[in-house]
């Protein structure tokens, strides 16, 4: 058997859309990167209507679930994408910006507490705090600010205002993989697999993530059936007087402007979430529906005359129940071997993709700590 001290490829992460980048980010800040591989049909700099990561929008919103593991994905991720905002800056392509999001139904309490303890004020600059009552209980809280019911619009039923993270998604990407390439010694490979058991690249692999997103679906050994896409498409404009984030999340629908940072005043506008549709086709009904709508939400847009600079669609890798993050033993050439899947993220990738990374990791600890150990007996 090929000594793992010595093996490229101890570890594989099939997918190089921004969940399999953000794992094996922090497998190569473990120290790990020279044991690490990636193999993936597609990557960062490639478009495909199933690539999906280019396409997204981006932002923190809160878009996701009221479960424990949604809102605990949200936090990690949101911290982690304000540091990149506030110490990396341009060269990650994340940014803080203002954003003001609107629910037509009523935010659940445990969703309200849970973002009440980590958003930012509406000031990226601000770092003051206040103490609020949520059921009696008396909690720490960035202070960022329920809209008024006087100041909601028409048929809105709750508001929030926060400093948000925006990310310039196709952009983005090429960093991470930059960063993995360079700095880390992690290598990618161009490759695609017809069935799971094909990223285990020999006896040395001890652990393959599977962050394959929609295709999980039809992958053989993985074959989900619970997963779908869910298409979503968007508007591309020229709008450099956008500068706040502003979303609504109705109850068939989704409208959203989001401004690309660093990107000379590019503005996404949005968009569909419409379950199960596969199309990479884009319909000019739609786009009038995504100029009308954002016109209404934002006067930034409504008064700005917008440059329409591209119509794009996106398939979403979604999954009924939520993400999938488990650890499964599979037997690869009759070995044991570890199987950690990470997909399923829907519309929340960007957003929760580090803290689904996070727990994805720790899942395959006593794998990397052996690997971790021999790193560093080869460092003294």
């Amino acid at each position: 058997m090929t000594s793992t001290s010595n093996s490229r490829d101890a570890i594989v992460v099939v997918g190089a859309g921004i969940i399999g980048l953000n794992v094996a980010s922090i497998l190569a800040d473990q120290g790990l990167g020279q044991y690490v591989t990636v193999i993936a049909e597609h990557l960062p700099g490639d478009t495909s209507i199933n690539y999906t990561s280019p396409w997204a929008g981006a932002n923190f919103s809160a878009i996701s679930g009221n479960d424990a593991n949604a809102l605990r994905w949200d936090r990690t991720g949101y911290q982690h994408l304000t540091r990149l905002a506030q110490q990396v800056g341009a060269e990650s392509f994340v940014q803080q910006t203002p954003s003001t999001e609107y629910w037509d139904d009523k935010v659940s309490d445990d969703k309200m507490q849970s973002l009440s303890e980590y958003l930012n004020d509406v000031s990226p600059s601000t770092t003051a705090r206040s103490s609020r009552t949520v059921h009696g209980v008396l909690t720490r809280m960035h202070q960022f600010q329920i809209v008024p019911e006087t100041q909601l619009p028409s048929g809105v039923a709750s508001g929030l205002k926060y400093t948000t993270v925006t990310i310039n998604a196709p952009e983005h990407i090429k960093f991470l993989h930059l960063r993995l390439k360079d700095q880390h010694g992690v290598r990618f490979l161009r490759k695609k697999i017809a069935d799971i058991k094909d990223a285990y690249l020999g006896s040395q692999t001890q652990v393959v993530f599977n962050c394959t997103g929609n295709a999980s679906a039809h992958l053989a050994g993985v074959e989900d059936p619970k997963c779908y896409p869910t298409r979503g498409q968007i508007v591309l404009v020229k709008a450099p007087d956008v500068h706040q984030n502003v979303m609504r999340h109705g109850r068939d629908y989704v409208t959203y402007i989001i401004p690309r940072p660093f990107s000379n005043g590019n503005v996404i506008l949005g968009g569909y979430m419409q379950k199960g549709v596969s199309t990479s086709d884009t319909f000019s009904h739609e786009t009038e529906s995504i100029l009308e709508r954002t016109g209404e939400l934002s006067s930034e847009v409504r008064n700005g005359s917008p440059e329409i600079m591209a119509v794009l669609a996106g398939l979403r890798p979604s999954r009924e129940g939520g993400a999938r993050v488990e650890a499964v033993q599979l037997k690869v050439r009759d070995q044991d071997r570890l199987l950690v899947h990470n997909y399923g993220a829907g519309g929340t990738g960007f957003q929760a993709g580090y803290g689904m990374a996070v727990d994805a990791v720790a899942s395959a600890k006593h794998i990397l700590d052996r690997l971790s150990s021999r790193v560093n007996q080869a460092k003294l």
